[in-house]
């Protein structure tokens, strides 16, 4: 039996060669000065091929630098591209891997939140899922030592991942990771519109106005600004840029936004 998920788009969306991929991720990261102050509690980053959002990714991931030897859990949670599903997905898997190494999961965490309504194993959503595993190299490079509660997220209202969130919020060893990309394929005027509109959204905690044309993530998305609604958590728009400012043609761009949660 299986107990490590392995890479699925290790070569697609980010380089599948160990020493190429540390380069990459520590490039972007190192362009980004982070502001001194405390690291957030959650952030919101995109999971395009890392060409396109990598740099945006890195604007969030750097603010965890501080946090490198106080971090001991991720709960990452990104949307199913692949795999319908009513509820929220946990993995049984033992370890996720990538080309850096492997990533231990946390299964009290698992099986704690595993007794949630709409909970459940379901393995098929996570093996070939990108939205999770674009986030990993970022988080093996900034942090020291954690484990990962992975869930992707099928069709699920804000309060039934907040309830999650809520289970798994702990202190400043926990922190929380949403995976969301923004808007998909307008022109790039009309994208940098749509997602200056979705980020006011988020920045004022309005989930109920963020649907799939909005944000690929927004059952996490929506379910992490339900928490921070409850918890009086204050965010803030890092970065916001679409795949015509990165690497892309301008006729059709997705857009990108990293956001942090205080």
């Amino acid at each position: 039996m299986h107990t490590v998920r392995t890479p699925a788009v290790a070569g697609l969306f980010y380089p599948a060669d160990t020493a190429e991929l540390h380069a990459q991720v520590r490039e972007f990261l190192n362009q980004i000065e982070p502001p001194a102050g405390a690291p957030p509690k959650a952030i919101i980053a995109p999971h395009a091929g890392y060409i396109y959002s990598g740099p945006v990714a890195a604007s969030a991931y750097a603010r965890l630098k501080a946090a490198r030897d106080t971090i001991s859990r991720v709960v990452l949670l990104g949307p199913s591209h692949r795999v319908g599903f009513r509820g929220i997905a946990v993995s049984g898997m033992q370890a996720f891997a990538t080309p850096l190494g492997q990533i231990a999961v946390d299964h009290e965490a698992v099986e704690l939140v595993r007794r949630l309504p709409g909970v459940g194993f379901l393995e098929q959503a996570h093996a070939q899922e990108h939205s999770l595993e674009v986030h990993l190299p970022f988080l093996q490079e900034i942090l020291r030592d954690f484990k990962l509660v992975p869930l992707v997220v099928g069709d699920a209202r804000p309060a039934e991942v907040g309830a999650v969130l809520e289970a798994l919020w702990g202190g400043p060893e926990t922190l929380i990771v949403v995976s969301s990309d923004l808007s998909h394929y307008h022109d790039y005027q009309t994208a940098r519109r749509l997602d200056q509109e979705t980020s006011r959204a988020i920045e004022t905690l309005r989930f109920e106005e963020i649907g799939y044309e909005q944000a690929c993530g927004r059952n996490p998305v929506n379910g992490l600004l339900w928490v921070a609604q409850r918890k009086g958590l204050q965010v803030e728009t890092i970065d916001l840029r679409n795949s015509g400012d990165t690497a892309g043609p301008r006729d059709q761009v997705v857009g990108y936004g990293a956001y942090v949660f205080h």
